[in-house]
């Protein structure tokens, strides 16, 4: 004797009907919305460390672009001929700038004392720009440098971290090099006119920004004052007095922020 399939019992029509008519599909759907909440799950663990990847390309794609722009921006986009720093100078007074010099990009060779070369030796030197602004009365001169390195971005939090550690930045025998050009209003700005500066590692690029400032008449200074110190606000001595902490700090500053849109314009997709 053989068993039939079990049946159920239709209330609406008062007739058996298979079980299996309905766990059928009840077990379908369930496997199926098993299936697509797994998916979801799966997708969305995905995407978020595509995300988290996406970020860190980005990092490293603008540090990458930084360390390239000396070669591929023309020197007028990170040096330009006039230089506006409103508010830059004391008490908030504005200022403007002029180019009177442009180096030839080089290598770092002569450019430091060797306290400061040595400092700087562990990111290596890839390029060297730097140019020499005077003020409006043409009393002032600064040069203004961008070191690119070879350092990848531990390299580079790793020296900013050594520069605020020993305080560095503040030393007087790790003060940069002026660039003096003949017949222009830096042609005396040598070592010994050098008064206040300025020194800022970047750990997001591979970049260091200096500026050294001075007087344009090619008097000499005793003890240079760093640029921190001579914009205080009871800061006595005749560099401060002078707003020469306010002109290093004033062109480094404005420098840095052009490179940082130069970074920003590299990076940027293609429309």
């Amino acid at each position: 004797m053989s068993l039939g399939e079990p049946e159920g019992y239709d209330g609406r029509l008062a007739r058996p009907r298979r079980l299996g008519a309905r766990l059928r599909p009840r077990a379908v759907a369930a496997a199926v919305c098993l299936v697509l909440g797994l998916a979801l799950l799966t997708g969305a663990l995905t995407g978020s460390r595509l995300s988290a990847g996406n970020g860190d390309g980005a990092a490293r794609s603008a540090f990458t672009a930084a360390g390239e722009l000396w070669h591929s921006v023309p020197v007028d986009r990170l040096f330009p001929p006039t230089l506006a720093g409103r508010g830059a100078g004391p008490g908030g007074a504005d200022r403007t700038w002029t180019r009177v010099a442009v180096a030839p990009d080089s290598g770092c060779a002569g450019a430091f004392d060797p306290p400061l070369a040595r400092a700087l030796a562990p990111v290596g030197c890839a390029r060297l720009l730097r140019a020499t602004y005077t003020d409006a009365t043409r009393s002032h001169v600064t040069t203004v440098g961008l070191l690119f390195t070879e350092g990848d971005a531990a390299a580079m939090s790793t020296l900013a971290r050594r520069f605020e550690r020993e305080e560095l930045t503040g030393r007087a025998d790790h003060v940069p090099m002026p660039y003096g050009a003949r017949g222009t209003a830096a042609a005396r700005f040598g070592p010994g006119q050098r008064a206040s500066w300025t020194v800022s590692v970047l750990t997001d690029a591979p970049v260091v920004v200096y500026a050294v400032s001075g007087w344009a008449d090619g008097r000499a200074v005793e003890q240079p004052v760093p640029a921190g110190e001579a914009l205080r606000t009871d800061a006595a001595t005749a560099t401060a007095q002078a707003g020469l902490g306010h002109e290093a700090r004033g062109l480094a500053d404005r420098v840095e922020r052009r490179l940082r849109q130069r970074v920003g314009a590299a990076t940027e997709p293609p429309e």
